[in-house]
C-alpha cells in the first residue's frame, strides 16, 4: 500500500475499480441508430419509391394494352372460326356466344367455346370488350350476320390503359389515343390509327 502524506491510497485497488467502472459503462451503453439516422433512411426509401411507382404504373398500363391487343386478335380468330363453323348464322353478335358452353354441354352456335369465360364476360386485364349491338350485327335478309366490330376500352382511362382499340372483319386492330371508338357502321371501326 502506497501512501501519500495525509492520504492512504492503494493504487492496485484503484486500478481494479477503474476497470470495473469501464466494463460497467460498456454494458450499459446503448447500441443502435439515432432518430436522425432513421429519418434519413426513411427519406431515402421514400425518394426511391417516388421514382419507382410511376414507372410501375406505366409498365402496368403497357401490359394491359398488350393484353387488350392480344385479346382482340383472339376475338378476330374466334369470329372467323365461328363464321366458318356456323355458316347459317355468320359472325357472332355477342361475346357470350363465343364463350364456353355450360358444364356438360357441347359447343353450339349459342355457346361455341372459342374464348375463355373471362373474355366472354367482357372484362379482362383492365379493358372492357364489347360488340356494339347497333354496329356488330348486320344480318342479311336470310338472317346471316355478315360482319362484326369489337371494341376494347380501358375500364379506367389513364389508370388501366391509355388507348382505345377496335377491330373488324379486316383483322386490322386500330386505336385512338384520346376517345372511345364508336364504329360508324357495321364492320368498320372507322378512320383510326392501325397498330
Amino acid at each position: 500500500m502506497t501512501t501519500v502524506p495525509g492520504l492512504p491510497i492503494n493504487f492496485r485497488e484503484g486500478r481494479t475499480k477503474m476497470k470495473k467502472a469501464k466494463k460497467h459503462n460498456k454494458k450499459h451503453s446503448k447500441k443502435g441508430f439515432s432518430l436522425i439516422e432513421l429519418l434519413i433512411v426513411v427519406a431515402i426509401i421514400l425518394i426511391i419509391a417516388a421514382i419507382a411507382i410511376p414507372n410501375l404504373l406505366r409498365s402496368r398500363i403497357a401490359a394491359n394494352e398488350a393484353s387488350a391487343v392480344g385479346s382482340l386478335r383472339t376475338l378476330n380468330t374466334a369470329e372467323v372460326t365461328f363464321n366458318t363453323t356456323y355458316p347459317s348464322v355468320g359472325f357472332a353478335c355477342s361475346l357470350a356466344v363465343l364463350g364456353p358452353p355450360a358444364s356438360g354441354s357441347s359447343a353450339s352456335s349459342g355457346a361455341a367455346g372459342l374464348i375463355d369465360s373471362n373474355l366472354a364476360g367482357g372484362v379482362k386485364s383492365g379493358y372492357s370488350f364489347t360488340l356494339p349491338a347497333s354496329a356488330s350485327c348486320s344480318p342479311t335478309s336470310t338472317g346471316i350476320n355478315t360482319t362484326f366490330d369489337v371494341t376494347a376500352n380501358p375500364v379506367s382511362a389513364g389508370v388501366t390503359g391509355q388507348r382505345y382499340f377496335c377491330t373488324d372483319p379486316s383483322g386490322v386492330i386500330q386505336y385512338n389515343g384520346s376517345a372511345a371508338i364508336t364504329p360508324a357502321s357495321a364492320g368498320q371501326c372507322g378512320a383510326q390509327t392501325p397498330i
